[in-house]
């Protein structure tokens, strides 16, 4: 399986079966981490970090706090789909693989200054190299 990206009709595949999501809090400007390991046709996160707390951002009580950032495990049941809402309004997710990590909306392509949905699930691997193929769904 590989990660699908889909978005205003196009669907990006990426090889690979983990990834990191993250961002910075709108309200606190604190930034936040999830990491997401495909596991058959679904994705489950095995683990989130924040920076901080504030505004509805409290760690767990199981998290541990270890060099500056909360980490824990959310105990959710692996995920058909996620949805990923992108506004010109916020700084945007990042998305990192293998340790490198660049802007969602500039691997995808999104049009600058544009409110839309990515929707995140598992698929078939694409045929094309590990950087992903664009194609219709």
């Amino acid at each position: 399986m590989a990660v699908c990206f889909a978005v205003a009709g196009l669907v990006t595949a990426l090889a690979t079966q983990t990834f990191t999501l993250a961002w910075t809090h709108s309200i606190e400007k604190i930034r936040w981490e999830e990491d997401y390991k495909v596991e058959g046709d679904r994705l489950r996160l095995v683990e989130a970090r924040i920076r901080g707390s504030g505004a509805g951002m409290e760690p767990p009580p199981d998290s541990r706090f270890d060099n500056g950032v909360w980490h824990y495990d959310p105990h959710l049941a692996p995920l058909a789909r996620l949805h990923l809402q992108v506004s010109p309004y916020t700084d945007g997710y990042s998305l990192c693989v293998a340790g490198r990590c660049e802007p969602l909306a500039a691997r995808l392509r999104l049009p600058a200054a544009t409110t839309m949905v990515v929707t995140v699930s598992a698929c078939s691997p694409p045929a094309a190299s590990s950087r992903g193929s664009r194609r219709s769904p």
